[in-house]
């Protein structure tokens, strides 16, 4: 068993993201940390082909018993076994620990295990109240509102009480210890599958994250999130408007997401490209027209100001 190790989940429909995904992991990886990547068994010859380096290649047969096969929580089956693998890949004994990449992630800057672990047992923990998300109108009203009730129930359900709940959107260490725990202590006593759990809220960084807090399976060591992500196409139009290059963001995490919820329509958003680039991606030929007219009468008035 590794100490540590990453883990993708992702299948055919991603394999685009995945494969840039690939490309900088292995460009970035300079300590040959083992990837494994789980797809559906139909997709393994496809993901064969764009393997690389430290990569092992796993079927999600494996993980059978705990899928499913219709809607969990009004949430379609593919979605929620996606978390399931996440949540139940311990169980597979090839990782102590494990960090979960996605497969819209690039990495920017090299990496190392020492990034991930306290030490060579303890990961660290990316627990984060993401205010700034709260913040933003967009993600607010279409996604906070939602969420923040959903991990308000994940703590009830595991008696965590906190004025302040710490958690995370993803890209996290999970330990097999705190996991094990989990089952052993919290669903199996109450006849629960990881299912049951999604059921209830299907959050699942959020229930390792408050049982890891509630149940001190390890010691809690905590850390600002590796993975800067655009949620929203505003945060990314931001960054591309203040002019930070990914040079700039690799100062601060390992990779970066954009997200490929929103950005899934505009084709392969990725943060590496230019400006220019981004922009002629997201911004319309009616929003183009609209800013030249603008920026034409403030030119002409400030012209006629001149003058006057």
């Amino acid at each position: 068993m590794h100490s540590f190790a990453m883990l993708l989940k992702s299948f055919s429909g991603d394999a685009h993201y995945a494969k840039r995904l690939l490309e900088s992991f292995a460009k970035f990886n300079v300590e040959g940390i083992p990837l494994f990547i789980v797809v559906p068994e139909s997709d393994l010859e496809m993901f064969e082909a764009m393997q690389v380096q430290n990569c092992t290649l796993l079927s999600e047969d494996l993980f059978e018993r705990h899928l499913v096969d219709q809607e969990v929580h009004g949430i379609r089956p593919g979605y929620i076994n996606q978390e399931i693998i996440k949540l139940a890949f311990w169980e597979l004994e090839l990782a102590a620990n494990y960090f979960c990449v996605d497969s819209d992630a690039e990495f920017i800057r090299e990496f190392r295990v020492s990034d991930f672990m306290f030490d060579s047992l303890t990961p660290f923990s990316v627990l984060v109240q993401d205010l700034e998300l709260a913040v933003d109108p967009e993600y607010y009203h279409q996604y906070w509102k939602s969420r923040e009730r959903e991990i308000a129930r994940i703590a009830q359900l595991i008696g965590w009480e906190s004025p302040v709940i710490l958690t995370c959107h993803g890209h996290t260490v999970l330990s097999k210890k705190v996991l094990e725990s989990f089952v052993d202590e919290f669903l199996v006593p109450r006849g629960w599958e990881y299912r049951d759990a999604l059921e209830q809220s299907p959050y699942e960084f959020s229930w390792y994250n408050i049982w890891l807090q509630k149940s001190c399976a390890i010691e809690v060591h905590p850390r600002e999130p590796w993975i800067k992500v655009f949620h929203s196409e505003s945060q990314h139009l931001e960054y591309l408007m203040r002019n930070i290059t990914t040079a700039d963001i690799a100062r601060g995490y390992l990779g970066v997401v954009v997200n490929s919820n929103y950005s899934r329509g505009l084709g392969e958003v990725s943060a590496s490209d230019s400006k220019v680039m981004n922009l002629a991606m997201m911004v319309n030929y009616g929003d183009l027209a609209s800013v030249l007219l603008h920026k034409a009468k403030r030119s002409l008035k400030r012209i006629s100001s001149r003058s006057n």
